[in-house]
């Protein structure tokens, strides 16, 4: 028995729940799970789990061998990392979750880059605002806008959003233009934000260097997905804070306009989070390293990057 085998075969059957999830994670049939976590208990003449129709729960002595045995892997995994030849590029699959609008405006114009200097890493983009069972579907990291509550995951802060509070020119010919944040809790709408975690519609923060108010919108429609709540503004559903990088060309469209210039809201961070079990990896390591020098050298919080402008006709300024 290869018991080092074994034991990553053990430890991922404790953290995805069930052998059908931890194979399908290794890329190895179930039966090879069952025979080689089998063949530890054997080995160790004790039972590690207990198995019942549904699902799998670990014993105490199980338990214990868990948390050993990922010090243990972790330990091996960074020994063979640091004697690795320094001439070996990463390589592997590399899966990583984030918002759709960060994947399609940030990571997959600059893919080439990342290519040409990792040519060896399959990068699988699950794209999309939504929890993450990090262990069970086999996430490596993701990059996340706010602080992370999740306190099982490790964050490392890569840059700041800024935020614009917009309209498009069809909501305000028609409903005019809020003078006020706290106009967006009466006579005008919002294109409402579904927290993934809360389900609840996120307030709208705003602050014009003397006051800070916390606006709970009044909205027609809300949605899940940035680009989704993007649409909506567009089609002129409500006002909206977006992040600059995706609306520069719509700035320079005039498709969008803002409003309440006056009023600003405090930036949020972006984390790459992964969880504290999985041990960083070569790959994950130059992926966000790689994020994060991209990161400071776009402009994120600049309308006027690709020719946008904030320059627009006095009727759509209060």
């Amino acid at each position: 028995m290869d018991q080092l085998a074994a034991m990553r075969v053990f430890a991922r059957v404790v953290e995805t729940g069930n052998f059908t999830r931890a194979a399908n994670a290794l890329n190895i049939p179930k039966t090879t799970v069952t025979n080689m976590v089998q063949g530890l208990e054997a080995h160790l003449r004790t039972t590690l789990l207990n198995r019942t129709t549904r699902r799998v729960m670990v014993t105490t002595d199980g338990a214990l061998y868990y948390e050993r045995a990922i010090q243990i892997l972790s330990e091996i995994d960074e020994l063979d990392g640091s004697l690795s030849n320094t001439n070996t590029q990463p390589s592997g699959r590399l899966r990583v979750e984030m918002a759709g609008a960060f994947a399609d405006h940030i990571i997959i114009p600059n893919l080439c880059d990342f290519y040409e200097r990792y040519p060896l890493i399959r990068l699988d983009l699950g794209v999309g605002d939504r929890l993450v069972d990090y262990i069970a579907e086999n996430v490596d990291c993701a990059v996340r806008v706010g602080t992370p509550r999740d306190q099982s995951l490790i964050a490392r802060k890569v840059s700041e959003l800024e935020f614009v509070t917009c309209a498009a020119p069809s909501y305000i010919e028609k409903f005019g233009v809020p003078q006020q944040p706290e106009d967006l809790e009466g006579e005008h709408y919002c294109v409402g934000y579904l927290n993934a975690t809360s389900g609840q519609i996120m307030t709208m923060p705003f602050d014009n260097g003397t006051r800070t108010v916390e606006i709970t919108p009044r909205y027609i429609v809300s949605a899940n997905d940035s680009r989704t709540y993007q649409n909506a503004a567009l089609a002129g559903m409500g006002v909206a804070q977006l992040v600059p990088f995706m609306i520069r060309d719509d700035f320079a469209k005039g498709n969008l306009v803002p409003v309440l210039p006056e009023w600003n809201r405090e930036p949020m961070p972006i984390y790459i989070v992964y969880p504290q079990t999985r041990h960083v990896t070569n790959k994950v390591r130059v992926f966000v390293d790689w994020l994060a020098k991209l990161l400071h050298k776009d402009d994120l919080g600049s309308l006027e990057a690709r020719g946008a402008t904030t320059h627009l006709p006095s009727r759509h300024i209060a």
